[in-house]
């Protein structure tokens, strides 16, 4: 069997980006900001009124320099030590929760604070820049459109809360100030939620909803802990001072101890799904790249037909070792397309393949995936119909299957086309229509 050559591995600490795709086997450089419109409202409307409010306090000057410098320093240092978590979610928790408590500031001790909403952009803004700064010069550029909706938040806070403070003579804890502050955290979370699912929808080009769902899932614990710290922060100021600031952003540094080992947790996870896919590609019994090109169209049809980010994860391990049941054969088969295979053969591979997932002891439901991957449209037995993710699993691998590394629109358009001559026995029609779909954004 000719062997091409190997793909670089994809980018380590998170789940394959379906808008990576390019040609089946092959990745993107990146998504044009045209084709994620709303991606550039956002940081461009976030930009411009974080370089107004940065030249109006500037021109204006600063009101409390040392405190604004204090909070300008913790959010800098915050955003220094970001964390991108599972799913591309990038976290600064330390730098929100000193944003959001800038914006929620009542008094230093007994002395009221009294400035206005630009000051707390400016401050927000350039604390960001500043802690970004080392990441951009070691290459380490940030998410823009994280960055954007961290000051986004701030934004929000200090717009709304900022005049309330002197409308209503905020100057120091009280029970009106902290059910008004956590009333505003919640809305300023909920509206943060609602723009990170929508960014999402636009990458993965799922649907809104299904996004939404995802984000409140991963986001929920997040947000609770940094928006309780950022009241927490502003309320402990008014009777300690900036002593208040440092004291009670230590517990953040656990939160986010205990975020990053989630994330190097699931990295881990990742990085060995991909190993062991590999393992058939050296052994010689598939193509070079056929598990990852599998996992890539797996992920991206998975999110067309709208599947929540934990089926997405399962999808993608079962998709990628889905032929690590070949290790069994004797004699290779040929061209490593199981897809020519006979039913029995495919059948035997898939459970094969399963019995050694299932050994892991924590994939289960992975196993099962890959199990029942070669059945037909109706199920075999008393099983009833496969899962969606076997199904679209079996449609992305006869795909790669007959295609491969090639590019060629014609060869592409053929094998879809008999594809859908098999929609009433073998294939799930949905799942080829969705296929047809994200070939056709490539």
């Amino acid at each position: 069997m000719t062997q091409r050559q190997s793909e670089g591995p994809a980018p380590s600490g998170s789940e394959t980006d379906p808008t990576a795709v390019g040609p089946p086997g092959r990745r993107r450089a990146g998504v044009p900001w045209t084709d994620r419109p709303v991606r550039a409202v956002l940081v461009g409307a976030v930009g411009a009124g974080a370089l107004a409010a940065v030249g109006w306090t500037a021109v204006t000057g600063f009101t409390g320099p040392y405190t604004a410098l204090a909070f300008c320093l913790v959010i800098a240092v915050g955003e220094l030590a970001r964390i991108t978590l599972p799913g591309h979610r990038e976290l600064a928790p330390i730098a929100s929760a000193g944003a959001i408590s800038y914006s929620l500031l009542l008094s230093l001790g007994d002395e009221p604070v009294l400035y206005p909403a630009w000051q707390v952009v400016a401050v927000v803004a350039l604390g960001v820049a500043l802690g970004e700064l080392p990441h951009v010069a070691v290459g380490r550029g940030p998410q823009v459109e994280g960055v954007a909706r961290r000051v986004l938040v701030a934004m929000l806070l200090a717009v709304t809360f900022r005049p309330l403070v002197e409308g209503l003579s905020l100057v120091g804890p009280s029970a009106t100030a902290t059910l008004l502050m956590a009333a505003l955290v919640v809305l300023a979370w909920m509206t943060d939620t609602l723009v990170a699912a929508v960014l999402r929808a636009e990458r993965l080009r799922t649907r809104v909803l299904v996004a939404v769902g995802d984000e409140i899932r991963a986001q929920s614990a997040a947000g609770a802990a940094i928006g309780s710290s950022g009241v927490l922060i502003a309320l402990a100021c008014t009777v300690t001072g900036l002593v208040g600031l440092l004291v009670f952003t230590a517990p953040l540094l656990v939160s986010q101890v205990a975020f990053r080992r989630h994330a190097e947790v699931r990295r881990t996870y990742l990085e060995t799904v991909r190993a062991l896919s590999r393992v058939t590609e050296v052994g010689g019994y598939v193509e070079n790249g056929h598990s990852r090109r599998v996992g890539n169209l797996s992920r991206a049809v998975g999110c067309e037909l709208g599947l929540v980010e934990a089926q997405l994860l399962e999808l993608e391990y079962a998709a990628l070792m889905h032929d690590i049941g070949q290790l069994s054969l004797r004699e290779p088969i040929a061209g490593g397309a199981t897809v020519l295979a006979s039913p029995r053969e495919q059948r035997r591979i898939a459970e094969l393949g399963s019995a050694i997932i299932r050994e892991t002891g924590v994939l289960d439901n992975v196993a099962e995936l890959v199990r029942r991957q070669c059945e037909p449209l109706d199920g075999d037995g008393d099983e009833g119909v496969p899962p969606l993710g076997s199904r679209i699993i079996k449609v992305a691998n006869a795909f790669d299957d007959l295609v491969g590394g090639n590019s060629d629109e014609e060869r592409r358009a053929a094998v879809l086309e008999r594809l859908r001559m098999d929609t009433d026995s073998e294939y799930d029609p949905r799942v080829v229509d969705a296929l047809a779909v994200v070939l056709g954004r490539l």
